[in-house]
C-alpha cells in the first residue's frame, strides 16, 4: 500500500473493541428507555423520585469519563475495559435480582463507573488503531456500531417488558455485559503506545473548573442544553406517557428508534447542505425546530380517535410520536455537526482543545433538569395509574379498550409537551440573544 493511500484494514484490538461497544450500548439502552418505568413499577417510586435518579444516573454518565479515562491511561487499556464490564455485569445484575431502593442505588452507581471507563477506551482504542490515512474510516465505524447496538437494545427489550415484565429487562443487559466481559478476556490486546501521555486528575479538574468558569463557553453549553432536554425525554417521559395513555401494547422503545433511523438517513445530506453555512446559522436552525418535535406531540389530543397513518389505523399519540420523534432527529442532523466548531470558537487561544473536551457538559446538563423536570410534569399532568381511584382506573381500562373516554386527570396530559415547548423556544431566544452580544464583543475587541 503507497504511502497516503486509505485502508479498511484494522488490528484485532479495534474489532475487539468495536464489538464489546456495540454490546455495552445495546446493555445500556436496553435498560436506559425501561429505567424510570423500572423505578415506578419494580422499586415502586413516584415521578419525581424516578425522575431524580434517572437524571443524576444519566448526568453522571457524561461527568465520570473525564476522571476514569485518566484513571484508564493508568491503568492500562485491557485491565480497564475488564474492570468495565465486570462492574457492568455486576450493576445490571443487581437491579436484576434486587428490587428495593439500597441495592438498586448500588447498582446504577456500578453501572455508571463501569460505563465511564468504556467510552474514552474504545475511542482511544480506536484512535491508537488508526493513522491520519483510514481515522475517519475508523470513527466512522465505531459510530455505525454505536447507532446500531442502541438500535438493537431498545428493539430487543420491547418484547422483554411485554413478555417478562420490565424487571426482568436489566438480565438482558447484564447477559449483554457479560458476553463482552468474555470478549475482552479472550481478545483485547491493544498494543502500547509509547507516546500516549497518562492523564493527571488534577489536571482535569483545574480544565474542568476553568473551562466552566469562562462564563462565555458555559452560557453557550446551557443554552444548548435546552435542545437535549427535549431530546431526553425519548427516556424520561415518553415512556411512561405512552404507556399511560395509549396502553400496555405500545411500543415506546420502538418509537425512540425512530430518531437514531431518521439520524442514519438524514445526516449525510444535511451536513453536506450545511458544510459552508456559519456553526452558529445551524444551530440556530435545530434550536428553532426543536420546539415543534414537543409541540408535534402535544397536538395528538385534538384527535378523537384512532387515524390513518400511512393506511395504518394508529393511536393519535403513536402518530404524532412518529412525527415529533422524527423532527428530533432531523435537528440533531444540524446541531451535531458544527456544535463542536461553534463551542471551540468560544474558548481562549490556544485552549481550544481542552475545552472541547468539556464540550458535551451540556447533555450533563440536559440529563438532570429534563429528568427532574420530567417526574414533575408527569405527577401533574399524567400520573401513575397505581395512584388513582378505583373507579378512575376502571375508566382508565375502560377508555383503553375503546369504550368511553380517559378520567379527567388525564385531560392535561399534554401540557407536559408543552413545557418543554416553552423550553425550546426559550433556549431558541436565549441563543440569539447570546449570538448578538458575542458579536458584540468580538467586534469590540476587534
Amino acid at each position: 500500500m503507497s504511502e497516503g493511500t486509505s485502508t479498511w484494514r484494522f488490528p484485532r484490538a479495534f474489532w475487539t473493541a468495536n464489538t464489546v461497544e456495540l454490546f455495552e450500548r445495546a446493555a445500556y439502552y436496553g435498560t436506559f428507555i425501561a429505567l424510570t418505568l423500572y423505578l415506578t413499577r419494580v422499586v415502586g417510586l413516584d415521578d419525581v423520585a424516578a425522575g431524580w435518579i434517572g437524571g443524576l444516573f444519566g448526568a453522571m454518565i457524561y461527568l465520570f469519563p473525564f476522571f476514569t479515562g485518566a484513571i484508564a491511561d493508568r491503568m492500562g487499556f485491557r485491565n480497564a475495559l475488564i474492570l468495565a464490564f465486570a462492574l457492568l455485569t455486576a450493576g445490571y445484575g443487581m437491579l436484576g435480582a434486587f428490587h428495593v431502593l439500597s441495592p438498586v442505588l448500588l447498582g446504577l452507581f456500578l453501572i455508571v463507573l463501569g460505563g465511564s471507563f468504556v467510552k474514552p477506551i474504545i475511542t482511544g482504542t480506536v484512535s491508537k488503531s488508526s493513522d491520519e490515512t483510514n481515522r475517519a474510516r475508523a470513527f466512522s465505524l465505531f459510530y455505525m456500531v454505536v447507532n446500531i447496538g442502541a438500535f438493537t437494545g431498545k428493539t430487543v427489550v420491547k418484547s422483554i417488558r411485554q413478555e417478562l415484565g420490565v424487571a426482568n429487562v436489566p438480565y438482558f443487559s447484564a447477559a449483554a455485559a457479560a458476553v463482552a466481559l468474555v470478549l475482552v478476556i479472550l481478545f483485547y490486546w491493544p498494543k502500547a503506545r509509547e507516546d500516549a501521555r497518562p492523564h493527571n486528575l488534577a489536571e482535569t479538574v483545574r480544565g474542568m473548573i476553568g473551562a466552566l468558569s469562562n462564563f462565555r463557553f458555559l452560557a453557550l453549553i446551557l443554552i444548548t442544553a435546552g435542545f437535549w432536554a427535549i431530546q431526553g425525554q425519548l427516556y424520561a417521559s415518553m415512556p411512561k406517557y405512552v404507556l399511560r395513555l395509549v396502553g400496555e401494547g405500545a411500543a415506546p422503545e420502538w418509537y425512540a428508534n425512530i430518531n437514531p433511523l431518521v439520524v442514519v438517513i438524514f445526516v449525510v445530506p444535511v451536513t453536506h447542505l450545511i458544510r459552508k453555512w456559519r456553526p452558529e446559522l445551524a444551530i440556530s436552525v435545530a434550536l428553532a425546530l426543536i420546539p415543534l418535535s414537543a409541540l408535534s406531540i402535544a397536538m395528538s389530543h385534538l384527535f378523537g380517535s384512532d387515524i390513518s397513518f400511512f393506511g395504518y389505523m394508529v393511536h393519535p399519540i403513536t402518530m404524532m410520536m412518529v412525527i415529533g420523534i422524527s423532527i428530533q432527529g432531523f435537528c440533531e442532523c444540524f446541531l451535531s455537526p458544527k456544535y463542536l466548531e461553534y463551542a471551540s470558537k468560544q474558548a481562549p487561544k490556544g485552549q481550544e482543545g481542552m475545552y472541547l473536551g468539556y464540550a458535551h457538559m451540556n447533555v450533563f446538563f440536559a440529563w438532570l433538569f429534563g429528568f427532574v423536570f420530567a417526574g414533575h410534569l408527569l405527577e401533574w399532568y399524567c400520573p401513575d395509574p397505581n395512584t388513582l381511584t378505583a373507579a378512575e382506573q376502571a375508566q382508565r381500562d375502560s377508555a383503553l379498550a375503546g369504550v368511553g373516554q380517559m378520567p379527567e386527570v388525564y385531560a392535561n396530559a399534554h401540557y407536559l409537551w408543552y413545557a418543554f415547548a416553552l423550553v425550546g423556544a426559550v433556549s431558541f431566544l436565549a441563543l440569539l440573544a447570546y449570538i448578538r452580544l458575542t458579536r458584540m464583543a468580538d467586534a469590540r475587541k476587534g
